[in-house]
């Protein structure tokens, strides 16, 4: 065609984040194996090492080698193992191979007025992967994208975040698409199964809701770890048999 201008257009990624929706089963033996933790009297309070602010509800540790919990951390460690694949073919960055192990693992119990300030993750790890998942949720954050194009309309006390996880990288500005910015955070409502991988370095906080119900979120870290040179050839020795 006449006067046809060809071009390519470039993505210049800020940050990666992947989204897994765990098996209705997974979900069902979370919220099981949390039952059973908090009704234990011997239970940890994980709230000397996280910053929410949970007045209402609690924090507590959970040990990743519970059997219980394997399948839950067996994808999630497989998940990880992704992601790293995912950032290499997005950013064309090479890495080194890695192993991936969680690193902590712990469930928040919020109900209404609890929340979580801005912050970041450490992990024993220079990389490290972080994640979060929910496995109830009220139904006043739950709630049908009826008008999905407003949602996130925060005029007028719409309470349209309420209950949400926010993930900030950069640095926003109202004026910003009128300078071709990109937006720098990510608004994510949370949903029974809904899990998310995403660098350790990311800040991200979770807004308060109000009303009944309680909103139980799984979250933990994982170390990435450079493969030795002889874990490295053990697995090329795998691979060809």
């Amino acid at each position: 065609m006449e006067n046809q201008v060809e071009y390519e257009v470039f993505s210049l990624p800020a940050a990666v984040m992947l989204q897994h929706r765990l098996p209705s089963k997974v979900v069902t033996s979370l919220n099981e194996y949390l039952d059973s933790l908090r009704s234990n009297e011997l239970r940890e309070s994980a709230s000397d090492t996280l910053v929410g602010q949970i007045h209402q509800g609690e924090q507590l540790k959970m040990n990743f080698k519970d059997q219980e919990l394997a399948t839950f951390v067996n994808i999630v460690e497989h998940l990880g193992m992704a992601y790293l694949k995912h950032f290499v073919e997005l950013t064309k960055s090479p890495l080194r191979p890695k192993k991936i192990s969680i690193d902590k693992l712990w469930s928040v119990h919020s109900f209404e007025g609890d929340y979580n300030p801005i912050h970041d993750h450490l992990t024993e790890s220079n990389m490290g992967i972080s994640f979060t998942t929910w496995t109830m949720v009220p139904e006043q954050i739950h709630k049908p994208d009826e008008e999905a194009e407003r949602r996130y309309e925060l005029y007028n006390s719409s309470g349209a975040i309420d209950g949400f996880i926010n993930f900030t990288y950069g640095l926003n500005q109202v004026g910003d698409p009128e300078r071709l910015r990109p937006p720098q955070s990510r608004y994510v409502k949370p949903e029974p199964g809904k899990l998310l991988l995403f660098p350790s370095w990311m800040q991200h906080c979770v807004y308060p809701f109000f009303g009944d119900g309680e909103r139980r979120t799984v979250a933990g870290n994982l170390n990435c770890f450079n493969l030795t040179e002889s874990e490295i050839e053990e697995i090329k020795k795998n691979e060809r048999v």
